[in-house]
């Protein structure tokens, strides 16, 4: 049996001396693995490089087996960020937690979103944005989605500035402000495409997120969030330290 696809390299690793086993993001088989002959070979080693995109072909006898994968690049993002640090460590940390995901489930929104992301790695006004949507996409797709529809307390769609840090819904101006230090900043570009971010928005953005993939997905498995995700996040400034967390009793 087998299938084509298209999917966003995740990681490799060897097998042998020639060949290489491949995990990928695809669009419609999910999170896949299959062994590429030849994968350590000076023609396919370029290829293979963690957020490329490449168009696939598994072949195997049985529907359980590794497989067999072919590889023909459509786009290669890697190449794009070699000379950007901070494009790097986004594309080192959005892969590192794909591969969270379980293996062969479908998910055609993380994929979109991760191609979005790596589209925009040579503009960081855009790329940071979208990299927080896909966490916070991820988060949903793992069954953790916030609410960022209404508020909490009293239902109302206008206002919304601060998120629950117990339940993950918004809350408005006015009912959380005698609460504030207990709750994280809601940034405007997450409710308003329109939106623009500013590097305390990002800040804001990557807090919110981090801890709830920290408390819902990562450490109840026992793993720390990505190293890269820690340090792209030195990168965007010190509003990120940890003595900032807000002081949930």
């Amino acid at each position: 049996m087998d299938w084509r696809d298209d999917g966003i390299l995740l990681s490799t690793r060897p097998l042998g001396e020639a060949n290489a086993i491949a995990e990928l993001l695809t669009e419609e088989h999910g999170r896949h693995l299959g062994l590429v002959r030849g994968g350590r070979s000076r023609r396919l080693r370029p290829l293979l490089q963690p957020s490329n995109l490449l168009h696939i072909t598994w072949r195997a006898r049985l529907q359980e087996h590794l497989g067999s994968i072919t590889v023909d690049l459509i786009q290669s993002y890697a190449a794009g960020a070699l000379d950007d640090p901070a494009a790097l460590l986004c594309i080192e940390s959005l892969t590192a937690m794909a591969r969270m995901l379980p293996e062969r489930d479908p998910h055609p929104a993380l994929y979109r979103g991760a191609r979005a992301v790596f589209e925009a790695l040579d503009d960081p006004g855009a790329w940071a944005p979208r990299l927080i949507r896909w966490e916070l996409e991820f988060l949903a797709d793992m069954g953790f989605g916030l609410d960022l529809s209404e508020c909490a307390a009293t239902g109302a769609t206008e206002g919304l500035i601060y998120v629950s840090p117990k339940s993950g819904r918004a809350v408005s101006e006015e009912a959380g402000e005698p609460y504030a230090d207990k709750l994280f900043r809601l940034p405007a570009f997450l409710i308003d495409d329109q939106a623009t971010a500013s590097r305390d928005d990002l800040a804001d953005g990557f807090r919110l997120s981090g801890y709830f993939l920290d408390r819902d997905i990562f450490s109840p498995q026992g793993e720390p969030l990505p190293a890269a995700r820690e340090r792209l996040l030195g990168r965007i400034g010190s509003k990120l330290s940890p003595a900032l967390r807000p002081q949930i009793e």
